[in-house]
């Protein structure tokens, strides 16, 4: 089987407590043909040092003024090379070294895959917080309050292509945005990858405090009503915060007809 190249886009700025967690993680991969693009916003503290002190030779990186976050992640898709991409953020981490090998593995026959991740309270302790299991599609798909965590999410080139730049006019939801096009707007085929793929420091831009949460899922509605032509309320408004709500009691993953 051919190997699959991955693409990892990184964006930070100010990241000096958590990227060595990152870029540990990155460099650890077993999966040998893969590359970094690191999307710097101009950082004022030792990120860059940090950076500079990893093998360049599997990296790209820029460090520029940039208007957030799904500015930097555009700029990345722009540069990558890669047969296809995800993003790991600058405060998050592979849950161990396989995770690469088992995403190309499974982008060697699925444009896109997802899997299960781990909100942990730091990346000393791994304490998990609360635990996403990933789950296929419903028929009823984002309608029902259904969608991957992003952290998990990778596709290959030609979604990429398709689906197009990340939408700056959201401040905390272009990712779920994204990954809606990608799901719902095309006939791409995709599958979960039955492996806990990233442990993620909880209280992300999402998830830190009400106000975000309140503004990610306004953001989310606005999304389901410009593609999936949803109504003032729909749903998802009320189900995708339930899903939530079991993620934080800590079970075994449902094995399913996953990969």
């Amino acid at each position: 089987m051919k190997l699959v190249k991955i693409s990892v886009l990184t964006v930070c700025r100010n990241a000096a407590a958590t990227i060595r967690h990152t870029l540990d993680s990155f460099f650890a991969q077993h999966h040998e043909d893969k590359e970094l693009i690191v999307i710097d916003g101009a950082s004022t503290d030792e990120t860059l040092s940090i950076i500079s002190s990893y093998p360049q030779e599997r990296m790209v990186v820029v460090s520029e003024p940039d208007r957030g976050m799904y500015d930097a992640l555009n700029k990345a898709l722009r540069l990558y090379t890669g047969d296809a991409m995800g993003v790991l953020n600058s405060d998050d981490a592979y849950h161990d070294p396989s995770v690469l090998g088992r995403i190309a593995n499974a982008l060697a026959i699925f444009d896109i895959v997802h899997g299960h991740l781990d909100f942990v309270k730091d990346h000393g302790s791994k304490v998990i917080v609360r635990r996403w299991n990933a789950t296929p599609p419903p028929a009823t798909g984002f309608r029902s309050g259904w969608m991957p965590a992003h952290p998990t999410f990778y596709v290959r080139r030609a979604v990429v292509e398709q689906v197009g730049p990340y939408d700056l006019s959201y401040a905390t939801a272009s990712d779920y945005d994204w990954m809606l096009r990608a799901i719902e707007l095309f006939d791409f085929t995709s599958a979960v990858v039955d492996h806990r793929m990233v442990d993620m420091m909880h209280g992300g831009a999402s998830t830190r405090g009400l106000a975000s949460y309140i503004s990610h899922n306004i953001e989310s509605l606005r999304s389901r009503r410009r593609w999936l032509g949803s109504g003032i309320l729909d749903v998802a408004t009320f189900a995708k915060p339930g899903r939530k709500i079991g993620q934080f009691i800590t079970s075994s993953v449902k094995k399913t007809t996953l990969l």
